[in-house]
């Protein structure tokens, strides 16, 4: 599946989430600030729920809850092509992997299994101000159309935009939502912000209500 789609929360908010990369706690914390209620509200992630933190089973399991929703991170696409496709399984180790080794690897391996056929390149949320669109690292060609067939290297690896500091909007959509560098603060550049905070070596976990990203500064 390229892209999710999800209509208005007519129940609750909307929210997004940087990048965890095994930092569970460091979610239940930034969620019971803001009071999120698992009923009614919904949270959207930009990928790299796993890898370099100590409770990396646990951010993959939030994949599977009815009110966590997330798009394919570099590192899953590494996860799932290790224990899925027997492939590149060093590169895997050597951006976080390790963790595979306190767990059973057949435990996880199921979990990718069920998981890798229905995780997006992209998902697309209708607010009432708005549809946000949340991908793990660019949107090819600056064209959210392009989501749905474009380059999973540039839709899960590329640094362009953020690297060269590029405001030129993103057409097709009205707000991005991003990850995969980290920056020190979340960063705007035209209408895309990117909320990879660095979660995994600062401890600053970035969460957004995505209503907030129609705001005037």
């Amino acid at each position: 599946m390229k892209v999710a789609r999800y209509g208005l929360n007519n129940r609750g908010r909307d929210f997004a989430v940087g990048d965890l990369h095994g930092h569970y706690s460091l979610l239940a914390s930034r969620l019971a600030e803001v009071a999120f209620d698992k009923e009614r509200d919904r949270l959207f992630s930009v990928g790299d729920l796993v890898d370099r933190g100590p409770e990396s089973l646990a951010c993959l399991e939030l994949a599977f809850e009815s009110w966590c929703h997330s798009v394919r991170g570099n590192h899953e696409a590494m996860m799932f092509d290790a224990l899925l496709n027997g492939r590149h399984f060093d590169l895997w180790m050597l951006n976080g992997g390790e963790w595979i080794y306190e767990l059973s690897i057949d435990r996880v391996a199921r979990l990718c299994y069920r998981l890798a056929p229905s995780l997006p390149y992209g998902i697309e949320v209708a607010t009432p101000f708005g549809r946000v669109g949340l991908v793990h690292a660019q949107v090819p060609g600056d064209d959210w159309r392009q989501v749905e067939d474009g380059d999973p290297q540039t839709l899960l690896w590329a640094r362009e935009r953020v690297e060269r500091r590029r405001t030129q909007p993103v057409g097709g959509i009205d707000r991005v939502v991003c990850g995969h560098t980290p920056v020190p603060e979340p960063l705007l550049l035209g209408n895309v912000l990117n909320i990879d905070t660095g979660a995994y070596f600062t401890g600053n976990l970035t969460l957004i209500e995505l209503g907030d990203l129609f705001r005037p500064d």
